[in-house]
């Protein structure tokens, strides 16, 4: 008698571990048949972060994280390595995409009203990710260590040292001292591929666990309930977009890859045109127009101040709309999402286009 040697193993795992009962989640796991586009937002984001733990690892392999050997490291890898330069063009094009889809999918949570309660903490832990992602890029930014990335970086961290009595504090943790230098190339590298993918797994474990547990949230139509399988239905839709999403990546690396630009020299003159990474720049054009100082106050801490109190009524926005449990969401938070959308984009490009 032949014996089929995955059954065996199959059968083996099964009473050790149970499988089962995975197997019956499967089967009895359902989604919304009202699902659109947006229901494809948080799968992409996860793809994409495992995209840049993937490309981050074999990037690992070959970078230097030294003030003299990180530029050197970056160009072998570009230049010598098998496929190193699309890998690292794969890196560096997923994490914009990565906090594109992040950030499309909190506007889309936000407008479905699917923060309501029972998945206020959801909400959460999904804005704490989108901030971890946010910093992600700012410590990334640095590792090349080539001469824009040098002095971005001194730009930013000055930045957040103007907060009031903690900036001074902040902006010596992040540099590793007074002035950006090759120690604050190893921190940012410690935060990059240490600290920050520890928390981040964590989050994105926990936020993942709630979404199961409590399902994809229904519209506020008050229509019977129609749902579709989600294993295999919903898994192979979004098998197919995330294989969409590779192969524009790849494209895209492939005819736009990453460049590298010049070596940092901290002695040198800064470059034209310094600015931070898109998604920084609403806050970024914000400080250039404020003026020095407001009604006897530095106009930067009035900028982070009021945008520190907008991240609290961000996150408290789950219990700021009380109707949205009852199928009366606020129409006056749901405007003022509208207008901070729109803000936010017209600032981003007004930045981009910004001429002294």
């Amino acid at each position: 008698m032949s014996l089929n040697p995955l059954k065996y193993v199959m059968g083996w795992l099964d009473e050790r571990y149970r499988l089962e009962d995975l197997r019956e989640f499967a089967r009895s796991k359902s989604v919304p048949m009202h699902h659109t586009i947006w229901y494809y937002l948080g799968g992409i984001t996860l793809f994409l972060f495992l995209i840049q733990v993937v490309t981050g690892i074999l990037l690992l392999m070959y970078y230097r994280p030294t003030e003299a050997a990180a530029y050197e490291s970056v160009q072998y890898i570009i230049s010598e390595v098998p496929f190193g330069w699309l890998v690292r063009s794969i890196h560096s094009w997923s994490a914009s995409f990565l906090i594109a889809t992040a950030i499309i999918h909190m506007f889309s949570v936000f407008f479905k009203k699917t923060y309501r309660k029972p998945r206020e903490f959801t909400w959460i832990t999904g804005l704490v990710m989108l901030g971890l992602f946010m910093f992600f890029g700012f410590t990334g930014y640095l590792l090349p260590w080539n001469q824009l990335s040098f002095f971005a970086t001194k730009v930013g961290t000055e930045l957040v040292g103007i907060l009031p009595v903690v900036g001074d504090t902040f902006m010596r943790m992040i540099r590793g001292g007074e002035h950006v230098t090759g120690g604050t190339l190893t921190r940012m590298f410690g935060f990059h591929v240490a600290i920050l993918p520890a928390l981040t797994t964590i989050l994105v474990t926990i936020h993942l666990l709630m979404v199961q547990r409590q399902g994809m949230s229904e519209p506020l139509t008050g229509r019977p309930r129609r749902a579709m399988p989600f294993f295999p239905n919903f898994v192979l839709r979004d098998i197919m977009v995330w294989v969409i999403v590779l192969g524009l990546l790849g494209t895209l690396s492939l005819y736009f890859p990453w460049e590298l630009g010049l070596k940092a020299d901290p002695f040198g003159p800064a470059p034209q045109g310094i600015e931070p990474e898109w998604y920084f720049l609403f806050m970024f054009q914000v400080l250039r127009v404020m003026p020095a100082e407001f009604l006897s106050i530095d106009g930067r801490v009035l900028v982070f101040m009021g945008f520190g109190l907008l991240g609290v009524a961000w996150t408290l926005v789950p219990w700021l709309d009380r109707g949205a449990a009852r199928g009366r969401p606020s129409r006056v938070i749901n405007w003022a999402g509208l207008v901070l959308l729109v803000v936010v984009i017209i600032l981003t490009i007004w930045a981009k286009f910004y001429h002294h």
